[in-house]
């Protein structure tokens, strides 16, 4: 491509309306323009990129036996409402009524229709296993998005469903699409981590996430400096260190104006590891109080799941005025209402709790002391806790979720009644897999991990272009020769690979363009191309090299091999 008569363009300063690198530089290096919040275009550069990350994936998926297809965006909302998943995405979803007044939807995933369509054809067990994929438009309405294209409202997303006829057979679509996964993320160079995860809206048995490690991530990944343990926040489950201390009396103490635990841990003079805060909270209208050792935070996740619950909040004084809890002051003895205890608090011993009374704690609490209605382990792991795995130490890093896995079973396939007959002729629900990836979060996440000073460092198998011609003098007549010769050339050997630079520009504007959009490979025809000699340089070192024009071809095929 020639950029004399060509659609490009960039930008010298980072946009104002941009929290993150990615996004940033994607803007500037004019891939990416923004037309809304968490609503982009893809501009041809970016657009070309982005096409060739959907090919790595097509070209993997179908390698794995799987067969693409294409679903509408607009679905109606009987099937959400079939699968009971309308309620659990709530606001997320964009929904439109149409002139008939029937409610639509812009699909935010695709499990019903998949699922549908697999009814076309499945009646026996003879027509399973088989994995159907497509990569398509996705709707979801972010409350805040942020970060470019990390957290958007619209995007384009990688999703594929596997069908077979018992777990073991879903075990082994579910290693196809994770080998399919690992070369995916193996080819475009993404540090990676495979986490377990929530299965969240998704549902069923087993969900895994391909995280990139990154300073921006949105998750929390918990790693082991030991082992191989690698878990979201989300799920990662503590390790409680029982307490052995011996049992001392029960004592209510003055705390006045202390509600806070730094407050109560202050004035008692106590570590906050030895005081139980209570959290008044909101689960689907019902008051219920949590119970967690003071210095930890709740962990809605586990907690929705233990509760088989929707919607956890925060309660209103209306509510809290349903029991006698004080805020501040809300400890689990004789308190009328609903409690669910942290598992680390039944291994504590004598540890400080709200009275419920105006300017009183308990001190020596112990469990004995007090009932609840449910335990469970219902706090976030925090740095330095116990590895469940091997006993090692628990750290944090940051990643943005790039590719999932579930295992959904048989939720799908229950609600949409997708059956087909074993060898008995008796009728068995599908088991279903279910895998996504997000290309335009591969893009964000890969700049991410790969950029300098002077813009993006992309692989050569996603690059707009993997080489660029330049010119520095555009009034040399021989530098003109040569410049054109050299496209002409590489361009028919790497077809529409090849930039070439033509504009008459200064060579520092050329440059620093050449490696804002990532271009690997630069050839500069200069003043040394009198003794027939270019300038070689890749988009990752500093330096350049004279090749004469006789070796020029070997070079490059070996430098874009």
């Amino acid at each position: 491509m020639k950029l004399s008569n060509s659609y490009f363009y960039t930008l010298r300063e980072n946009p104002k309306d941009e929290d993150s690198v990615s996004g940033s530089l994607l803007v500037r290096a004019g891939f990416i323009k923004k037309v809304g919040a968490g609503i982009y275009m893809f501009m041809p550069n970016g657009f070309k990129t982005l096409s060739k990350i959907e090919g790595i994936i097509k070209e993997e998926m179908d390698n794995a036996g799987a067969q693409e297809l294409l679903m509408p965006s607009l679905i109606p909302m009987d099937y959400y409402e079939a699968s009971g998943r309308a309620d659990a995405f709530g606001n997320d979803m964009f929904k439109v009524t149409d002139r008939y007044n029937k409610l639509n939807a812009l699909g935010p995933t695709h499990e019903e229709l998949f699922t549908i369509a697999a009814k076309q054809m499945v009646k026996s067990y003879k027509d399973l296993p088989f994995t159907i994929y497509q990569q398509a438009d996705k709707f979801r309405d972010e409350p805040r998005p942020r970060y470019g294209l990390i957290r958007v409202r619209e995007f384009i997303m990688k999703d594929a469903y596997s069908f077979d006829k018992d777990k073991a057979g879903l075990d082994v679509s579910y290693g196809k699409m994770k080998q399919a996964y690992n070369n995916i993320y193996d080819r475009l160079g993404i540090k990676y981590k495979i986490v377990t995860s929530a299965t969240g809206a998704m549902g069923g048995d087993l969900s895994e996430e391909y995280q990139a490690i990154t300073d921006i991530g949105e998750d929390v990944i918990v790693l082991c400096d030991k082992c191989g343990y690698s878990a979201n926040i989300e799920v990662a489950q503590t390790v409680y260190e029982k307490d052995t201390e011996e049992e001392l009396p029960l004592e209510m103490v003055a705390t006045p104006e202390s509600k806070t635990i730094e407050e109560v841990a202050n004035y008692l003079g106590i570590n906050p590891k030895k005081t139980v805060k209570a959290l008044l909270m909101n689960v689907d209208g019902e008051f219920v109080t949590f119970f967690i050792r003071g210095d930890r935070e709740l962990n809605e996740d586990k907690v929705l799941e233990l509760l088989h619950a929707k919607e956890l909040g925060f309660a209103n004084d209306e509510l809290i005025a349903t029991s006698n809890a004080v805020p501040g002051y809300t400890g689990p003895i004789k308190l009328n209402s609903k409690i669910v205890v942290d598992e680390e608090v039944l291994t504590m011993k004598n540890f400080i709790v709200g009275a419920n009374k105006e300017g009183y704690h308990y001190k020596n609490c112990n469990v004995k002391d007090f009932t609840y209605d449910i335990s469970g382990n219902i706090s976030l792991v925090v740095e330095g806790d116990t590895c469940p795995e091997c006993g090692g130490k628990l750290y944090f890093k940051k990643g943005i979720e790039v590719g999932n896995l579930f295992k959904l079973g048989t939720k799908y396939s229950k609600a949409l009644n997708l059956k087909y007959l074993d060898e008995n002729n008796k009728a068995q629900d599908v088991e279903m897999g279910c895998y996504g990836i997000g290309p335009g979060r591969i893009l964000a996440s890969i700049v991410e991990q790969n950029n300098d000073e002077n813009g993006l460092i992309l692989p050569k198998e996603i690059a707009p272009f993997k080489l660029a011609i330049l010119m520095a003098d555009f009034k040399d007549e021989n530098q003109v020769k040569i410049a054109n010769d050299l496209y002409e050339k590489y361009n028919k050997i790497y077809k529409n690979e090849v930039l070439f630079d033509d504009r008459k520009e200064r060579c520092g504007v050329k440059f620093k363009d050449m490696d804002l959009i990532g271009v690997p490979v630069r050839i500069t025809v200069g003043k040394m191309a009198s003794e027939n000699k270019v300038e070689v340089k890749l988009r990752t070192e500093i330096e350049f090299k004279l090749v004469d024009l006789g070796e020029l071809d070997s070079v490059i095929e070996e430098l874009l091999k």
